[in-house]
């Protein structure tokens, strides 16, 4: 549950974004306040964390160019379409962008959002 809404958000004021998988990543691309805020996330080379979908959103910001990234096997071209060299790994470090394949591989993205997070 969030307490506040995208229009009292001060992008400056976080440290990075994680974006979550399933099927929330397609209702997220479709605002423009979202996909600015992966765009300054990405701009300022703040941690940007993907798992499953959530390299839709990414894809939509079109931050993906040039990455190396992994995510579900079925965005697989949509990652491809925007850019990114995909690969099928349980987690990929790639800068500032942290993706993980699926949520069985949680247990390793988990600390790799930790040691972007703890680097910047």
């Amino acid at each position: 549950v969030s307490d506040i809404s995208f229009d009292e958000v001060r992008i400056e004021d976080y440290d990075g974004l994680i974006i979550p998988g399933g099927w929330a990543p397609d209702y997220l691309r479709r605002f423009d306040q979202v996909l600015d805020f992966v765009r300054y996330m990405d701009e300022q080379k703040k941690l940007l964390g993907m798992i499953c979908h959530a390299g839709w959103v990414l894809s939509s910001a079109d931050v993906l160019k040039g990455k190396t990234v992994t995510s579900t096997p079925g965005i697989k071209h949509d990652l491809m379409h925007a850019g990114a060299t995909w690969v099928n790994e349980p987690v990929v470090v790639d800068g500032h962008l942290v993706s993980g394949r699926r949520p069985p591989d949680l247990h390793l993205y988990t600390p790799k959002l930790i040691e972007v997070l703890r680097s910047q």
